[in-house]
């Protein structure tokens, strides 16, 4: 991944400044010319705490950083969510607190900087597209598989979002109309049934202890009946929502992202699982673990504030 960089030889006004506004925790890093990253800062969110108190710790970070940015204009965000062109508020955000607030707008006046802001998963696409796994390939479809469940389309390495600024939404599309409620007001939205807490709670609801996702890999692989029995049903689901997607992209590649990324299975019997929905006699689409660690997403911010900084204001 990027590395961090220490040298004092690089040229400070190519410097960019990005921020992850992630739900349990804000980070931001201040990116070189060459994509090494300067500095790196993080502070929980407190989403809890309401709207004026996550502005706030926005403002605190990217005045942290923004002393090592000389002549620093535009700050690239990442958050859970995305802009209504209609009304210029935050919209889709599992940080419900966050929905229909100008979010932008209102930490511009704050930050007295220009804002480009983008879904998180657009941002962790749009990194691991340009530096990552995805590097070299035309379409690049990013997966974030966590908390939530995201995704971003990454074209000729730039980021494909569409005119209503809802691509690569896969985690809410509908496996199950008659599955459980998701903040969105639908039923059996993908995020629902694959997300981490999702997992957690099948797990449960079998019987199970209590226990994070990844226990309950590592409980499955150890022979436990019922956690085999659940992990199974999830790798199931994962295979139907993947290949919906790359039944209508057909992306180059599938880049996996968040917590879940982690388990193993998803590299082997998770593929399986999609090579059996997908609407081919094979599947050749790499499916694979993200390259830039916990990080991506905060980097495509820093890179959207550099391809923000390259054009003139109001484009």
């Amino acid at each position: 991944m990027p590395r961090a960089s220490g040298r004092q030889g690089s040229r400070a006004g190519s410097r960019h400044l990005g921020i992850d506004l992630g739900g349990t925790k804000i980070e931001g890093v201040i990116l070189d010319e060459e994509h090494a990253i300067v500095r790196r800062v993080r502070v929980p969110t407190e989403r809890e705490r309401g709207y004026d108190w996550i502005l706030g710790r926005v403002a605190a970070v990217v005045g942290d950083l923004a002393g090592d940015v000389p002549d620093c204009e535009v700050v690239g965000i990442g958050t859970p969510g995305s802009l209504s062109r209609r009304t210029g508020t935050l919209k889709n955000s599992n940080t419900v607190c966050l929905n229909g607030q100008p979010l932008a707008a209102d930490l511009e006046a704050r930050l007295g900087l220009r804002v480009h802001m983008e879904n998180d998963a657009n941002c962790f696409a749009l990194a691991e597209a340009l530096l990552g796994a995805g590097r070299g390939h035309e379409l690049v479809f990013g997966v974030i598989l966590g908390t939530g469940v995201g995704g971003g389309i990454v074209i000729g390495g730039k980021l494909w979002g569409g005119p209503q600024d809802i691509a690569g939404e896969w985690g809410h599309h509908v496996l199950d109309p008659a599955g459980p409620a998701c903040y969105c007001g639908a039923r059996g939205c993908v995020e629902t049934m694959l997300s981490g807490p999702a997992l957690e709670a099948d797990h449960v609801a079998a019987g199970g202890p209590p226990c994070e996702a990844a226990a309950v890999a590592v409980r499955a692989a150890a022979g436990d009946a019922a956690a085999a029995a659940v992990l199974a049903r999830w790798l199931d689901r994962f295979g139907r929502a993947l290949a919906n997607v790359i039944n209508i992209l057909d992306p180059a590649i599938v880049v996996l992202g968040g917590g879940l990324s982690n388990l193993a299975t998803l590299y082997t019997r998770g593929r399986e699982a999609v090579a059996r929905h997908v609407f081919n006699d094979e599947l050749t689409t790499p499916i694979v673990q993200h390259t830039l660690g916990d990080s991506a997403g905060v980097i495509g911010a820093a890179l959207l504030a550099a391809a923000a900084g390259r054009r003139p204001r109001g484009t």
